[in-house]
């Protein structure tokens, strides 16, 4: 059975623990079984004596279980969490981003609170995003904001005027690989991004998209050189803008748009994607591409049979009534 989101796949977290850390955590896998299949919760501990965390980190935008959650009664969420509180670490769990009405979220916090945990969400960040109506890319296109179509436009012609230009989409392993792994890097390295904390990820990430189908990995070269590059991920009826860059010096070309552009109507034309997504942040250009916004959310559960869990659970409303206060007196 497909995961609802290529987030909650067992291809993202074996890509993520094997390329993902610059130091190895110490990984556990919660398991309750279905008819459908098994349901396994990753998690995580940084430190022999840290808390339990979700196996994410600043690659992840989206975290959940993997397997047929749909198929879990409330017997396997009971077995999922006493499991998961055997586990070392989990007096204190934490676990981000999350998508705050995700059914599988709402089970889990039920039964985290029976059996005997103090629950609280938190904001983690802003998530744009663009549900697609019918008419696809050209109905979307005419609804952006003028200065926008306007910059693309210019930037056509201004890469028309400049030389020879094209864009191309790597979108399976029969593409040429290596290739566009090397324009994506070539064209990150001469970005204002500052470098990649693990080098092996994103090829990881672009090998394992090809391998499952999820990859449209869009380069755009001017007289053969790589200007703009940028890593979407497609899967289950969405298109995850993953990573983006272009080249520093050539921003009067506007290749970073132009190529968003072109991506934009090929998930929307070709993939017929129904939302795409612009994952992380509140980046102000995002509200020029995208019409909607969501917030992602953590949880925070302590266990109050445990003082670790009662501790950190008072710490977490200390902190909020301060935070409050603090509030208040700033608006006052």
């Amino acid at each position: 059975m497909a995961p609802d989101d290529l987030f909650y796949s067992q291809a993202w977290f074996d890509n993520l623990c094997a390329h993902g850390f610059t130091q190895a955590p110490t990984c556990y896998r919660a398991v309750a079984n279905t008819p459908a299949g098994a349901v396994q919760l990753p998690l995580m501990q940084l430190a022999p004596a840290g808390h339990l965390t979700a196996q994410s980190n600043y690659y992840s935008c989206l975290y959940g279980p993997v397997g047929p959650t749909n198929a879990l009664c409330e017997t396997g969420w009971t077995s999922l969490v006493h499991e998961v509180r055997s586990l070392p670490g989990s007096a204190v769990i934490q676990l981000q981003p999350l998508s705050g009405d995700a059914e599988w979220l709402s089970a889990l916090e039920s039964e985290l609170r029976a059996q005997g945990y103090f629950i609280s969400r938190f904001f983690c960040f802003g998530n744009w995003y663009q549900p697609v109506a019918s008419g696809g890319f050209a109905a979307y296109w005419s609804e952006r904001p003028s200065p926008l179509r306007h910059s693309v436009e210019r930037g056509r012609r201004r890469l028309d005027k400049a030389g020879s230009w094209r864009i191309d989409i790597a979108t399976s392993e029969a593409d040429d690989l290596d290739a566009a792994i090397e324009a994506y890097e070539t064209v990150y390295a001469q970005s204002w991004k500052q470098q990649e904390p693990c080098p092996g990820f994103m090829p990881g990430l672009i090998r394992t998209a090809a391998r499952e189908g999820w990859l449209r990995l869009g380069v755009l070269r001017l007289n053969e050189r790589p200007l703009a590059a940028q890593l979407w991920l497609v899967h289950g009826g969405k298109a995850n803008i993953y990573k983006l860059a272009y080249v520093e010096g050539f921003q009067k070309l506007s290749a970073g748009s132009v190529l968003t552009a072109a991506l934009m109507e090929h998930v929307m034309d070709t993939d017929r994607v129904q939302e795409v997504d612009y994952l992380i942040g509140d980046d102000a250009y995002k509200a020029d591409w995208m019409a909607s916004r969501r917030e992602r959310v953590g949880l925070l559960a302590c266990d109050m049979r445990r003082w670790r869990g009662w501790l950190a659970a008072g710490r977490h409303v200390l902190g909020r009534w301060r935070r409050s206060v603090k509030s208040m007196l700033t608006t006052a």
